[in-house]
């Protein structure tokens, strides 16, 4: 609940829900939606999901991670996501977070791979996947009709043989 108005500045602009599948939320929406995903803190089953906060030095919430879990044994497979202020864009926020998601994806949780799926005009998240170490698995050409317009999808992934590599 402390965190509401940084996120309610964050989910609340419209520039960066733009490649996000919802609008730019008002602040009753976020706050409905915060109380719903603080509930979500563990990966068991395929769909359980969380959220954790991106914070910066000074512990002022400038951004959020996401992590489903999309499939249990045998296939150990998660989608990982992120939202950031505009405020630290370009800053590296988005790939230290990751990294540490991606480190306990791979460790502690034991999934095989992990996968992002955005939309391709999205630059600085195609970019986060590339530093990443995240491979181009396919581009989805009209994929789905969003805001008002048909949009494409990109895939990108890495599995745990390739992010121990990396290490």
């Amino acid at each position: 609940p402390d965190d509401l108005d940084a996120l309610s500045a964050i989910q609340g602009d419209p520039e960066v829900c733009r490649y996000m599948l919802y609008e730019a939320r008002s602040r009753e929406k976020v706050a409905e939606v915060l109380e719903r995903d603080a509930a979500h803190t563990r990966l068991a089953e395929p769909g359980d999901y969380m959220q954790p906060a991106i914070r910066d030095a000074s512990g002022t919430l400038i951004g959020t991670m996401y992590l489903e879990l999309r499939a249990a044994e045998p296939d150990r497979t998660a989608e990982i996501g992120w939202l950031l202020s505009p405020t630290v864009h370009g800053r590296g926020y988005a790939t230290e977070a990751a990294r540490l998601l991606l480190d306990l994806c791979f460790g502690e949780i034991g999934l095989h791979r992990v996968h992002a799926e955005l939309d391709p005009r999205n630059e600085a998240s195609v970019a986060v996947c590339t530093r990443l170490g995240m491979r181009h698995e396919g581009h989805f050409v009209e994929h789905m009709w969003l805001k008002g317009e048909w949009t494409d999808t990109g895939h990108y992934a890495i599995l745990e043989r390739e992010w121990t590599a990396r290490a």
